[in-house]
Parts: structure tokens; C-alpha cells; sequence
């Protein structure tokens, strides 16, 4: 048997000739013999999903979960791998064990006295309520949560990792599901162990918390009420990387439902907490801390300052900068254009940190992806129609094509006629000369701007600037008789 599986090439004709010798061993009078027999079958069954689908096609599987009600502990979880083993691959292959009755045994091997029997039998469960909603009912409907959220109680770690795996899976596919996983009572036993030392479990706490938080605020604010604040907020400082992505994850669950669930992040120190996440890491650890600081700036003005005032512009200048990954670039722009987009306070301080240009040249970039010019061509939109700190807007003049051109007109528009220091610098700098430069269809919203900028100056001083200007000067040198004493 051994030899069986020690070379995993198997031709595919031969594979129904495998099976045919592993299933009359499965019901030897020698246990071991069984226990190997299965315990080849799972191995060979992990492979690949042709060797999986041959196990079903074997009728390998009845004989399995009857064996698994009856049999030791030692065959028990040799079982409990095959359909584990089985179920990971697809969706179909899940289903297979799911029509064959194998969950019913399976949660009844939730109550084994043995934890390893135990931690076999959740291992099978998550791999059948990962793939859909549909398998993940089909789980619950067997009566699996009330005995995994014991299970996330027993001492073992390696079966409470599991089994807050598998509560993450079974909450994730929607808030039907995740209520079940709540009304078990096990979002205060999850928040309990955010302050366990092991890593890995607390991995898949943050990440259950998480898949039951993001559906409605309701679920959300469940979590919150068992006081993960500000205690998961130390795992933001955590030297594990994916500890510090999921809590990120959970924060963002969190804050992007409502302005009071971002409101009570900031009380806790999250936003600035978040940010320093940020800078402490690289990549996709980033992304869910950039989206959460856009949820809450998006919220309201009084949240997006508090983005502002714990410096989180300038971090998300950084990953919009060195990021080399656009959906990263992408979120760190939609971030920014929701912290821009309220008041002109709001959009000076994205503005100062030179990021309009930056968020320019990934629009015009050819190299850029669809979604990253799409979102830094909005978080322009949104920063360049509040913004007017003009120093920031006037590189526009030069770069900018005529879509993003005509927002820049207008915010001169509107601030030159209420500042005279302003339009002298306009005219000192150029801007005028550009703004005379511009070809604007008449009638068009570009040409009304164009031509509120220039009531604000002399008639003379427009025509100056005028193209061709030198040139009917030039003219009138040449017409110009002068008087001749």
C-alpha cells in the first residue's frame, strides 16, 4: 500500500485499477491494514482532482463514512482525511460527500473524545464549506456550529485554529450565515482569543471576525461590542505580516459601514494606528490599511480630517509612489481622492504633498491598467473641484488633457476674481498666457471659464498675452509712419 503512494504518477487507466485493489482493503479483518488503506487513498486523493474524482467513481465514499461511525480513532481520522482530501478540490467533488451523508458522521465526530478525531473531522468540514454558500448551509444544516465554537474552546491550538478557520469559511458566503455563526455565541469566545500568543490562531480569529463583520452594520456592530477595541489594534504592530493583514482587514469591515463605526475607530486610535501599519510593511499587507483610511475619510469632512491630521496623506502619497502593483497604486488613489473631495482644506492637504501630479501621469500612463486610470482620473475629479491652493493647479495648464484641463480652468475661475495677489502671480508666472493659449469650443462650459478668468484683467493685459499678439504689433511697427522733422 505504501508503495502505492510513495509515486504519485498513476496513467489514467490505471487509476480505476488502484481503487479496485484500495477498496477491498478498506474492509479488512486487520485494522492497520484498513487504516493504511485509507490513509492511501487520501494521500493519492489530495494529488490531483482526477485521482479525487476516481475515489467517488470507486464508490469508495459509502464505505468510508459508514467505517467512520463505527471504526477506532486512528481510522476515524484517516477517513476524515479522505473526504477532506476529496472535498478541497471543487465544488462538485465537495457535493459528492455531501450526497453520500458523510456530514452527519462528520459532526458526530465533532463530539470524539479524541482531539485528533475532532480537529480531522472540522479539517473535512472546511474543506466542503469553502467552496459556495449552498455547501456552507449544508454544513450548518448538520448542526457543525454550536459543536465548532466548543471546539474553538478546547485546549488544543491546532484544533482551535481549525475550527476558527472553518467558522471564517462558513461566515463568509453571506449574513445568513454569519448570523448563524453569531447567534452560536461565538464572536465573544473569537474576540477572547485576540489576545492569545499564537499567531497562527489569532490569524483566523482576525479573519472570522472579519467575514462575519463586512456583511450589514448590524453583524459589525456585534463585533464591536465584544470590545476587540483597542486590543486588536496591538496586532497592527505585530511581526507577522498576515496578522497585520487581517487585522487591517477587520478594521476596514468595520469602518466602512457607517460614519459612527469609523467614528469609534478613530476614538480608539485606529486611523493613526493604521497608518503606521502602513508604513511598516510592503504590498498586499498594505492594501486593506489604504481602504480603510478611504472608507473613513469617504464617510464625512470631520473623518477625512482625522485621516489628515494622523499624516495619512503623506503615507498614501508614498504607496500611490513606490507601490509597483496598480490595484495597489489604484486603492491608494481612490483613498486620497476621498480625503481631497470635501472642502478645500481637505483638497490643499492632498494637494501640498505633490500627489496631482503623480495621480496625472498614471491616467495619461499607457502602461497603466483600465482600473488604475479610471480611479486616478476621479480622484483627480474629486481633488482638483475643491482644490484652491493655486500653486498646485497650475502645472495642470501645461500637462493636463482637455478633460481634466476644464476643471482646472474653472477652480481658477472661481479663486481669481477674489484674490488680486493670486492674479498678479497668474500673470507673473504665465498663467494667463496659457489660459489665451487654449482652444475652447465657443459656448462650451471650458469657454465661459476661460472668459471669467480673463474679466478679472485689463482688456490690454488679455490681449497681451493673446496669440499672434506680438505679431500685430509687429505690424503696426511696419505701417507706422513716424514724424520726420
Amino acid at each position: 500500500i505504501h508503495s502505492l503512494t510513495m509515486d504519485l504518477w498513476i496513467p489514467p487507466n490505471g487509476q480505476e485499477g488502484v481503487m479496485s485493489l484500495l477498496r477491498p482493503l478498506l474492509l479488512d479483518v486487520v485494522p492497520t491494514i484498513q487504516q493504511t488503506a485509507a490513509l492511501a487513498l487520501g494521500r493519492l486523493a489530495n494529488y490531483n482532482d482526477d485521482l479525487a474524482e476516481a475515489v467517488v467513481k470507486g464508490d469508495i465514499l459509502p464505505q468510508l463514512v459508514y467505517s467512520l461511525a463505527e471504526q477506532n480513532r486512528f481510522y476515524k481520522k484517516a477517513a476524515a482525511f479522505v473526504l477532506r482530501a476529496v472535498g478541497k478540490h471543487s465544488p462538485q467533488l465537495a457535493q459528492a460527500i455531501v450526497d453520500c451523508g458523510a456530514l452527519d458522521t462528520l459532526v458526530i465526530c465533532l463530539e470524539d473524545f479524541d482531539p485528533g478525531v475532532k480537529e480531522a473531522a472540522v479539517w473535512a468540514l472546511g474543506y466542503i464549506a469553502r467552496h459556495n454558500a449552498e455547501l456552507s448551509q449544508a454544513v450548518v444544516d448538520a448542526g457543525a456550529v454550536p459543536l465548532l465554537v466548543l471546539c474553538i474552546q478546547e485546549p488544543e491550538i491546532a484544533l482551535k485554529r481549525i475550527a476558527a478557520s472553518v467558522l471564517s469559511d462558513i461566515s463568509k458566503h453571506s449574513p445568513e450565515l454569519a448570523q448563524t455563526v453569531v447567534d452560536a455565541g461565538a464572536i465573544a469566545y473569537l474576540a477572547q482569543m485576540i489576545l492569545n500568543p499564537d499567531s497562527k490562531l489569532k490569524r483566523q480569529v482576525l479573519s472570522a471576525l472579519s467575514q462575519v463583520a463586512k456583511h450589514s452594520v448590524d453583524l459589525a456592530e456585534m463585533v464591536v461590542e465584544a470590545e476587540i477595541f483597542p486590543v486588536v489594534l496591538t496586532c497592527l504592530k505585530d511581526k507577522d505580516e498576515y496578522m497585520k493583514k487581517n487585522a487591517s482587514t477587520l478594521i476596514r469591515e468595520i469602518a466602512k459601514h457607517t460614519p459612527e463605526l469609523s467614528q469609534l475607530i478613530v476614538n480608539a486610535g485606529g486611523v493613526a494606528a493604521v497608518i503606521d501599519c502602513i508604513g511598516s510593511c510592503k504590498g498586499n499587507i498594505r492594501l486593506p490599511g489604504i481602504m480603510m483610511l478611504g472608507y473613513v475619510a469617504a464617510h464625512s469632512e470631520n473623518l477625512a480630517m482625522a485621516v489628515i491630521i494622523s499624516k495619512g496623506v503623506p503615507q498614501l502619497s508614498v504607496c500611490l509612489s513606490e507601490e509597483p502593483e496598480d490595484h495597489i497604486k489604484a486603492a491608494a488613489a481612490w483613498a486620497l481622492g476621498q480625503i481631497g473631495r470635501h472642502t478645500p482644506e481637505h483638497a490643499r492637504a492632498v494637494a501640498v504633498t505633490n500627489t496631482l501630479p503623480v495621480l496625472l501621469s498614471l491616467y495619461m500612463s499607457a502602461e497603466s491598467s483600465e482600473d488604475l486610470q479610471i480611479k486616478s482620473k476621479k480622484a483627480i475629479k474629486n481633488i482638483l473641484q475643491k482644490c484652491t491652493y493655486l500653486p498646485a493647479l497650475e502645472p495642470f495648464l501645461y500637462d493636463a488633457p482637455p478633460n481634466i484641463l476644464k476643471h482646472v480652468v474653472g477652480q481658477f475661475s472661481k479663486v481669481l476674481p477674489h484674490d488680486s495677489k493670486a492674479r498678479r502671480l497668474f500673470v507673473t508666472s504665465g498663467g494667463l498666457k496659457k489660459v489665451q493659449e487654449i482652444k475652447a469650443e465657443p459656448g462650451s462650459v471650458l469657454q465661459e471659464y476661460i472668459n471669467s478668468i480673463n474679466n478679472c484683467y485689463p482688456e490690454e493685459i488679455v490681449r497681451y498675452y493673446s496669440p499672434g499678439y506680438s505679431d500685430t504689433l509687429l505690424q503696426r511697427v511696419d505701417s507706422y509712419q513716424p514724424l520726420i522733422n
